[in-house]
């Protein structure tokens, strides 16, 4: 079971997978058990973004147990979450934003 945060430039969160691309989540979600998953949105020009990325979850159903949005862009965090929140299954927790303090806490002391 791993912990897995997406994005293109920000540090990665100790305790944390990091995939710098969409096709590399996609790739990690495949493949590996994943508890925790942050999502990005923008992953840099002409690549894949974090609604891609849904969009495949939804159409591979792929999961995590719990889905974070740590995106800076509002639309780009509302269209992932709309769709997260409209086609995952009822037991992924979904969250219309970032990781508390408390959670990247328990993840970088392994409690999680």
């Amino acid at each position: 079971m791993i912990h897995l945060y997406l994005d293109d430039w920000r540090p990665n969160p100790k305790g944390f997978a990091l995939a710098r691309s969409g096709e590399e989540c996609l790739l990690m979600l495949r493949e590996c058990e994943v508890d925790i998953l942050s999502l990005d949105f923008e992953l840099g020009y002409d690549q894949m973004n974090g609604g891609d990325v849904v969009a495949s979850m939804i159409a591979e159903a792929l999961r995590a147990r719990e889905i974070f949005l740590h995106t800076s862009s509002p639309a780009g965090r509302r269209k992932m979450y709309e769709l997260l929140y409209t086609h995952m299954p009822e037991d992924v927790k979904v969250h219309n934003g970032p990781m508390p303090e408390s959670v990247l806490r328990d993840v970088a002391q392994g409690l999680r």
